[in-house]
């Protein structure tokens, strides 16, 4: 007897939306401009990682200390440059994702959708915000919550648990990423994984990472096989 999913868990960046580099843009724009650091930002590798471990990484180049107040100074400049290149640039939700997620509303037993994300809570709701999608997620759980993605995971699965007001099963949570941390964070927590080659990875690396399903984008698969 199959085993009804009843929370779906997506990953923002590479998987629901494109923005166009405007998180990588704002990064540098404030490690430039605030905290006079520019080298080596290329050796940074964005997918899968959550905020405060980049920041955490960036600043060891620099021997600038990981402080609360470093943190509150980088991130009240990062949103505010978050939204303007949100402007300045094109974005886009990635292919299927809207008839996805409403394939799973429709659903007899629709799953709570919520967010799991290496983003801070606000620049989630930005990117998604602006992209007309964030009130579509009734939990989720990010940067704030911890530095590492198998943690936030957890959070994420207990959210969800806690909103539908019972504890959730391995196989009753699945997780929708586009990177090989996606799947190992999901792995953490027992969920079962959709892996979409709509971020950086192809297809085949996505595979070699053994999900439960793989696909080119969401428009190649529907929400009944998976929930």
């Amino acid at each position: 007897m199959s085993v009804v999913v009843r929370l779906v868990l997506f990953d923002i960046d590479g998987t629901l939306i494109r923005t166009g580099g405007a998180g990588m843009r704002a990064f540098a724009k404030v490690f430039a401009t605030e905290f006079n650091a520019v080298e080596g930002f290329e050796r940074l590798r964005f997918a899968g990682r959550t905020d405060l471990s980049l920041i955490r990484e960036f600043f060891g180049f620099h021997n600038i200390p990981v402080t609360q107040e470093n943190l509150r100074r980088f991130f009240s400049r990062y949103v505010f440059w978050l939204e303007r290149f949100l402007r300045e640039g094109q974005t886009r939700v990635c292919p299927g994702v809207w008839e996805f997620i409403h394939g799973l509303q429709a659903l007899p037993q629709p799953p709570l959708l919520g967010l799991l994300t290496g983003n801070i809570r606000l620049g989630a709701e930005i990117k998604l915000r602006h992209l007309r999608l964030w009130e579509t997620f009734a939990t989720g759980a990010f940067a704030d919550d911890h530095e590492e993605r198998s943690q936030i995971a957890a959070i994420a699965r207990r959210r969800g648990g806690e909103i539908l007001g019972e504890e959730l099963h391995d196989e009753q949570v699945l997780v929708v990423g586009d990177t090989p941390l996606d799947i190992r964070c999901a792995r953490a927590i027992g969920a079962k994984v959709l892996a979409v080659a709509t971020g950086g990875c192809t297809l085949e690396e996505l595979k070699s990472q053994q999900p439960d399903w793989a696909v080119s984008d969401l428009t190649q698969i529907e929400p009944s096989q998976v929930a």
